[in-house]
């Protein structure tokens, strides 16, 4: 039997004093796929900022059992239209890496992660600026600075909104190698190729009635 690695009870979020998510009660298996469906409003993305603690619920109970009292050290959060600052490719997805501290063999684990995102020849793009990018390659650019840091957690946001059938099948790729790893993955998604091909648990989020 798996671990569960996220806990959830009454859990809400609002805005304005409009209600973005409502949720009475989640879990999630450390180790599990589970897509997040549900109309435009039903409180997907937001549901993916709490899990990732970039935010705090208004009500209800988060809990997070993981191996750090830190969880921002174990799960990373890629979203719909990820932002890459004008640098280079290698700065951008090693970035995450220097602000912790993380400096050696940087060039090592840029390859590394690079590949897991599908580039064949990581250090072909390692000089070039988001400006000389295909959306696809931005995309997975965005997801190498994300599996550069090792997350035991993965939240994707959409992540094949915005790209080409080929990188579609390499995001598709990249994800289905997280899991293998061990990888907790929890993706917002319309595209129901994507958890079907991941085989996710699927989780339909509805607004609050």
């Amino acid at each position: 039997m798996m671990d569960r690695i996220f806990e959830a009870r009454n859990l809400s979020r609002s805005y304005g004093g409009v209600c973005a998510l409502w949720l009475p009660e989640f879990q999630v298996e450390r180790g599990e796929c589970v897509a997040l469906t549900g109309r435009n409003g039903s409180g997907k993305s937001t549901l993916l900022r709490l899990l990732a603690f970039l935010e705090q619920p208004d009500a209800g109970t988060l809990h997070y059992y993981g191996s750090t009292t830190d969880p921002r050290r174990d799960i990373t959060l890629l979203l719909q239209d990820p932002y890459l600052l004008k640098c280079s490719v290698f700065k951008n997805v090693t970035l995450g890496l220097r602000l912790r501290g993380e400096t050696d063999h940087l060039e090592e684990r840029y390859r590394a992660a690079m590949q897991d995102a599908g580039f064949e020849d990581p250090m072909a793009l390692a000089d070039r600026t988001q400006a000389m990018l295909s959306g696809g390659e931005r995309q997975r650019v965005a997801l190498a600075s994300r599996l550069a840091l090792s997350p035991r957690v993965l939240l994707l946001d959409e992540p094949t909104a915005h790209v080409d059938a080929a990188s579609e099948e390499i995001i598709y790729a990249s994800v289905r190698a997280c899991l293998n790893r061990g990888v907790t993955v929890l993706c917002a998604t319309h595209d129901r190729t994507l958890f079907d091909f991941l085989d996710a648990r699927e989780v339909v989020l509805r607004p609050r009635s």
